[in-house]
C-alpha cells in the first residue's frame, strides 16, 4: 500500500475520553458520529458504531417504506442499548418519498436523535422538536446553518466540499467552513466531510467543533454491511479517486471515479441540465447491487469522500473509534501542549 497511515495499527486504550457538548448532550462516550449513508446505514452499522462508543445512524430512505424503517429501528434496539440516530435526507428526486410517514415512524419508535439533511427542512425540524427529539442538521453552507439554527436545530453538522455524497454547489472546504461556523453560529456544530483520523478530530476541536461526523471512513470497517470489494477500493483509493457528477442539474454528488461516473460526466458535457439523459446511470438500485450483491466497483455511480486518502485498513468500529480518540488525545495533551512554552520574562 502506497499510503502511509497516521493511525496506530492496533487501538490504544483511551486514557482520558474527550468530553464535548456532543458527548454531553447525547450521552455518548466519544465525539464521533456515523452519518447517514445510502445502502450502508442499516441497523448493523448503526449498532456497531454505538456499541463502540460513538453515535450510529440508520438511514431512513435506504428502507423502501416507513414500515420497513420501523423494523430496522427495532432491529437496532435489539443490537444495542446505547443511543443511536436516524437520518432523514430531503433531496430533489423525480418521485419524492413520503417523508411524513418516515418522520412519524421515527417518533413513534422513540428515537430521540435525528440527523436531518437536504432542502427545506423547516417542517421536519419543527415536527421533531415538538416531539422531543435532538436535531442535528447537516448542511454545506453557513447561510443554511444559520437558517437551521433559526428553525430550532440543536446542532449543525458542517459538511465540507471534501465529503462523499452531496457537497452542494458552493465548493467550500472545511478549513474555511469550520472556522466560519465558530464565528457565526450560536449553537454547537460538528465537522463533517473528509474526516477519517485522530489528527483531524484534534484539528476540528481546535476550530471550534464539538466532534466529527464520518461516512466513508465507517464504510471501511468490518461491520459495514457492504461487499468487501467496495472496502478494498476505499483502502486502495487516494485523494484523486473521486469525481463530481450531476453538477449541470444543480445536485452535485461526489462519487467514486470509475467508468460509470465518467460516462455521466460525458453525457452532462454534451447535454447539460438534461437529467433524463443520464438518469439510468445514477439510479440508486445500481449502487445497491454493487454494495450488497456484486461488489463491482465500476458498474455503478456510488458515493464516497476524499477521506479515502486516509484509509489504510478495515478495523472494527470499536477499534477505529478507539484509535481516532487516542490519537486526538495524544496530539492535544502532548504535542500541542509542548508547543506552548512559558515566557522567561
Amino acid at each position: 500500500n502506497h499510503k502511509r497511515s497516521v493511525l496506530h495499527p492496533t487501538p490504544l486504550i483511551v486514557r482520558m475520553p474527550i468530553k464535548t457538548k456532543l458527548t454531553e448532550a447525547l450521552g455518548i462516550e466519544h465525539p464521533l458520529i456515523q452519518g447517514g449513508m445510502h445502502f450502508v446505514g442499516y441497523a448493523e452499522m448503526a449498532a456497531a458504531v454505538s456499541n463502540g462508543g460513538g453515535l450510529g445512524t440508520i438511514t431512513a430512505l435506504t428502507q423502501p417504506n416507513a414500515e420497513a424503517l420501523r423494523k430496522e429501528i427495532r432491529k437496532c434496539k435489539a443490537l444495542t442499548k446505547k443511543p443511536f440516530a436516524v437520518n432523514l435526507t430531503l433531496l430533489p428526486v423525480v418521485t419524492a418519498p413520503d417523508y411524513g410517514s418516515f418522520a412519524k415512524v421515527i417518533v413513534e419508535e422513540g428515537v430521540k436523535i435525528v440527523e436531518t439533511a437536504g432542502r427545506n427542512p423547516k417542517k421536519f425540524i419543527k415536527f421533531f422538536k415538538e416531539n422531543g427529539c435532538y436535531v442535528i442538521h447537516k448542511c454545506v453552507a453557513i447561510r443554511h446553518a444559520l437558517t437551521a439554527q433559526r428553525l430550532g436545530a440543536d446542532m449543525i453538522s458542517m459538511d465540507g466540499f471534501e465529503c462523499g455524497g452531496h457537497p452542494g454547489e458552493e465548493d467550500i472546504g472545511n478549513w474555511i467552513l469550520l472556522a466560519q461556523a465558530a464565528r457565526k453560529l450560536k449553537i454547537p456544530f460538528v465537522a463533517s466531510g473528509g474526516c477519517a483520523n485522530g489528527a483531524q478530530l484534534a484539528a476540528a476541536l481546535a476550530l471550534g467543533a464539538e466532534g466529527m461526523n464520518m461516512g466513508t471512513r465507517f464504510m471501511a470497517t468490518k461491520e459495514a454491511p457492504i461487499r468487501p470489494e467496495i472496502k478494498k477500493a476505499l483502502v486502495e483509493g487516494d485523494e484523486r479517486a473521486t469525481t463530481l457528477v450531476m453538477r449541470s442539474v444543480g445536485n452535485t454528488e461526489r462519487v467514486y471515479k470509475n467508468s460509470a461516473a465518467e460516462k455521466v460526466r460525458e453525457i452532462e458535457a454534451e447535454n447539460p441540465g438534461d437529467f433524463m439523459a443520464f438518469r439510468h446511470l445514477v439510479r440508486g438500485e445500481n449502487y445497491r447491487k454493487s454494495f450488497q450483491e456484486t461488489g463491482d466497483t465500476k458498474s455503478s455511480v456510488w458515493s464516497c469522500g476524499q477521506s479515502m486518502a486516509l484509509i489504510d485498513s478495515v478495523p472494527s468500529c470499536k477499534e477505529l473509534i478507539g484509535t481516532i480518540v487516542s490519537d486526538a488525545e495524544t496530539i492535544i495533551a502532548r504535542r500541542l501542549q509542548n508547543m506552548v512554552v512559558k515566557s522567561k520574562l
